[in-house]
């Protein structure tokens, strides 16, 4: 972590292929852009931490945080899960109860400080090419990704946690071939700079508190 001072705040990422960036080099995932530009406003976060694998739901993510290392605590923690709870047909109601338990254990990530935490909401995959290789209903999958949103977002209230919403963006420039990775499923780092210019003044309002 070149240029990032000792003391900088300690960043930990949670997700899947959405924050491990698949098809992206690892400065242009959406966590490393943001510490980045807080950076180079003066607030000193490290490089993220991550876990998260391409694929995972949230009951892999949980058995991957169990899988790591003992994490500790951290200064600042990231969580964005659930579109393969989604593409696997699983229900709005499961996923609230097992996103609960990942907030409640980010939470714990941070000391139980609900304002080092921030979520970022579900984009949708249903404007991209890959749309047609899936055979999937573009209007199910919208309908579909806005009940986990509504219900991520339910329980960030709950918890005092802020929940930032990229969804809007991902269905106005997630079809473009410059906003996509060469599969023509996840985003480029253009598209992440999108999210990361969404989360940067949320987050920056959180660390500095």
């Amino acid at each position: 972590m070149a240029g990032v001072p000792a003391t900088a705040l300690s960043y930990l990422a949670l997700g899947d292929s959405y924050t491990i960036g698949e098809g992206v080099p690892e400065h242009g995932r959406w966590p490393a852009q943001l510490a980045c530009l807080l950076r180079e406003e003066g607030i000193a976060l490290a490089d993220p931490r991550i876990i998260a694998t391409t694929g995972w739901t949230t009951d892999e993510l949980m058995w991957g945080i169990d899988g790591a290392e003992p994490l500790g605590e951290w200064d600042f923690v990231t969580l964005l899960i659930g579109v393969n709870n989604q593409y696997r047909g699983r229900s709005a109601i499961e996923y609230r109860g097992e996103f609960e338990t990942l907030l409640q254990r980010a939470l714990r990530f941070a000391r139980g400080r609900a304002e080092r935490v921030m979520v970022l909401s579900i984009p949708d995959w249903g404007v991209t090419p890959f749309v047609k290789t899936a055979k999937a209903a573009p209007q199910a999958i919208a309908a579909e990704i806005d009940a986990y949103n509504a219900a991520a977002q339910v329980v960030c209230e709950a918890h005092g946690v802020a929940f930032v919403d990229v969804t809007p963006i991902s269905r106005e420039r997630g079809g473009d071939a410059e906003m996509l990775a060469d599969d023509g499923l996840h985003p480029s780092a253009a598209m992440y700079a999108q999210w990361t210019a969404l989360a940067l003044p949320v987050a920056r309002r959180l660390l500095g508190s």
